[in-house]
């Protein structure tokens, strides 16, 4: 999948260059933001995690994914609860509050996150909607009738049966069939995870002990 910033037309950065370097920041700047020297980065992490933290970051940066936006989308990712703060972000990808802004803000017009206020605190944190990619996904829509309404108008400003025009006819027949088995896909993936939420034995219950003993 392409990620693409509707505020955004920076190319992507290579995932192996130092990941405490920002585009908002130099190294400098992110070390005095994060921990201390003997914290280390991703001082809450085990180093497999920080290490997996890096490579996803590094995956989705390549398919398009803003790179500072795809550590704190990993990041997000393998906290217990799903959200953190921009503290908590800042203290583990040791990047300054600007670099937390930015990639919160571009991850929220993804739809891969919201902001939410911490319980009993004027604090701020940032959680993962609940089915991430379910989310991310259908909310192309819009933009898939977008481009299609663009490429309508293309097809009756050019010759009828021209290279050109069988050209933008043929991409706007292939977005239209994307979006129509989109819809197929979401529904049945929301069918699969609604039959495994039933199927899940409830915490304490011991449904699966008993069951197996009999």
């Amino acid at each position: 999948m392409i990620y693409v910033s509707p505020e955004s037309t920076d190319a992507p950065k290579d995932p192996r260059e130092d990941p405490r370097e920002d585009p908002q920041e130099g190294p400098r700047e992110a070390h005095r933001a994060g921990a201390d020297d003997d914290a280390g980065v991703h001082a809450e992490y085990s180093a497999p995690v920080a290490a997996f933290v890096e490579r996803l970051a590094g995956d989705l940066t390549e398919a398009g994914m803003q790179r500072m936006a795809a550590r704190v989308f990993a990041c997000l990712l393998v906290s217990e609860q799903g959200a953190l703060s921009s503290a908590e972000l800042g203290r583990r990808l040791r990047i300054s509050p600007a670099a937390v802004s930015g990639a919160v803000r571009y991850l929220g017009q993804l739809h891969m996150l919201t902001r939410e206020r911490v319980p009993g605190s004027r604090r701020e944190r940032y959680r993962l909607h609940a089915d991430v990619w379910y989310e991310s996904l259908t909310s192309r829509e819009a933009l898939m009738n977008r481009w299609l309404n663009t490429f309508e108008s293309g097809l009756a400003a050019l010759e009828p049966g021209s290279p050109a025009g069988r050209r933008v006819a043929e991409t706007g027949e292939f977005l239209a069939y994307l979006r129509d088995e989109l819809h197929g896909v979401m529904e049945r993936w929301r069918e699969r995870r609604e039959q495994q939420d039933a199927d899940r034995p409830e915490p304490g219950s011991g449904r699966g002990e008993g069951e197996a003993d009999g």
